[in-house]
């Protein structure tokens, strides 16, 4: 008979196992929940203004303005939003050279506004379309994007807003051991099968790429009514609903690609500015250490047994099932114990960051993590 050491290392085990099992089910329900825009089966008529805000994008700005002007008539304007760049990004937008194409100077930024948000907010006014499509400067819409996204829309006409992640290239060590991430949280972790679309606890949005019927932006009050996030989309999603809206993601892989961060640097900064209205808050951290180290680094540190054996499966099983999803890399896979310990690091020092008062500087920026 098993004595009170074995029976608690036994429900230990049990629990790391749930901890990585029960994320790689809830990825596999969500591979058909999470789906990819369709292809539309007829032509329309509406019209889309792309915003675009641009703060020192010299090297981003013309590669990003020429797709979106590979997605045909759809695209009747495209504003360009110069937020104080110090550079040519201006400069290089000109360039492109076609009448769609507006640019405007942004404001400075007033207190208790995002940098982003507040270009938004600008863009937003100027716009003159019945869709917003808000982009980041880094994405690379694909062709045929915006009519795909419009198909979403026209498909289920109650959605007013429609957002993926973009498929995320990574080059270097930390981009590619750490941004794979934002995928594994939405796969493994948001309860997809049970949204309907209009519970604010459940939205999910990136704000790299978010399509909004601009009736509805605009009723729900736009940026303004989230000026101080800095998870745009996500807040923006969960506004909408908050107004009675429907939002709605898809699996964007094949609709875009964006290079977030080019340096460690970089990732590290993006990642600390996010961390507090993310993983990082004071309840939210305690509960996604549990989970996150529980199921996935915990399992590989552990002497192994048939229910460890378990989570180490299931574990690596989730970031498989991803990276074949999301055209991630491999090795990412191999190395997610050292990502996700990384990770949780990150959520850690940012915690401690925001309760000393230290702001983290993001293009020029100070922003409270």
């Amino acid at each position: 008979m098993p004595d009170a050491e074995s029976k608690t290392r036994l429900r230990a085990e049990a629990a790391l196992a749930a901890f990585a099992v029960l994320p790689f089910i809830l990825g596999l329900l969500n591979l058909r929940a999470l789906s990819r825009a369709p292809h539309p089966a007829r032509s329309t008529e509406e019209g889309v203004s792309v915003l675009i805000p641009a703060r020192n994008e010299t090297s981003q700005i013309k590669a990003a303005l020429e797709a979106v002007l590979a997605n045909g008539s759809l695209v009747r304007e495209i504003i360009v939003l110069d937020d104080n760049s110090s550079d040519d990004t201006i400069i290089k937008a000109r360039e492109v050279g076609d009448p769609r194409i507006r640019i405007v100077s942004g404001k400075p930024l007033p207190p208790g506004w995002c940098g982003k948000s507040h270009a938004c907010a600008q863009l937003a006014r100027h716009a003159r379309q019945d869709w917003l499509l808000f982009l980041d400067a880094d994405v690379r819409l694909a062709p045929g994007a915006v009519s795909r996204l419009l198909a979403v829309v026209n498909e289920q006409k109650a959605i007013s807003l429609v957002s993926g992640v973009p498929h995320q290239e990574t080059h270097s060590f930390f981009e590619w051991l750490l941004l794979p991430f934002i995928n594994v949280l939405l796969f493994g972790y948001l309860p997809l099968p049970l949204d309907k679309g209009r519970t604010a606890s459940l939205a999910a949005a990136c704000g790299q790429l978010v399509l909004v019927k601009a009736q509805a932006y605009r009723e729900a009050g736009g940026h303004e009514a989230i000026r101080s996030r800095l998870h745009d989309g996500l807040a923006l999603a969960r506004s909408l609903r908050q107004h009675g809206f429907c939002t709605r993601l898809v699996d964007a892989t094949d609709l875009a690609h964006c290079r977030m961060y080019r340096s460690a640097s970089q990732v590290y900064a993006g990642l600390m500015k996010n961390a507090v209205e993310g993983l990082a808050g004071p309840v939210s951290l305690p509960i996604w250490t549990a989970l996150l180290a529980g199921g996935h680094i915990l399992p590989f540190f552990l002497r192994a047994s048939p229910l460890i054996w378990i989570a180490r499966i299931a574990s690596i099983a989730l970031r498989l099932l991803v990276a074949l999803r999301c055209r991630q890399g491999l090795l990412t896979v191999l190395l997610s114990p050292l990502g996700t310990l990384l990770l949780l690091s990150i959520q850690f020092h940012a915690r401690l960051r925001h309760m000393t008062g230290r702001p983290v500087t993001w293009k020029g920026r100070l922003y409270e993590t």
